[in-house]
């Protein structure tokens, strides 16, 4: 069963920076693609960033325009850690921060965490 625990959320100010964590028990870790994703209050769910295995040691992050820029995402395999690092926040970021996992042998994100909540005051 995977689980996926975030961590790192709170309040900041507009401009500021936050560093998400996500510590998740997969034991195929190292090839599965790891996702944030974020939910506003009345908002669908949306993609904000993700981290793919492309072969080898090889990784290929993508991410949603609105974030371009100014969040990186990035892995620890050996503590089996995906991070979104947060720059340049503003208050269009305040969401609910969830971080997901897909194994390779998968085409969709099928495990989620618990979320964490990010704000960002004006």
């Amino acid at each position: 069963q995977v689980q996926l625990v975030e961590s790192g959320g709170g309040l900041v100010q507009a401009g500021g920076s936050l560093r998400l964590s996500c510590a998740a028990s997969i034991r195929t870790f190292s090839s599965s693609t790891m996702g944030w994703f974020r939910q506003a209050p009345g908002k669908e769910r949306e993609f904000v960033a993700a981290i793919r295995w492309s072969g080898g040691r090889s990784y290929v992050a993508d991410y949603a325009d609105s974030v371009k820029g100014r969040f990186t995402i990035s892995r620890d395999n050996a503590k089996n850690t995906v991070y979104l690092q947060m720059n340049s926040l503003k208050p269009e970021d305040s969401a609910v921060y969830y971080c997901a996992a897909r194994p390779a042998t998968m085409t969709a994100f099928g495990s989620w965490g618990q979320g964490t909540q990010v704000t960002v005051s004006s």
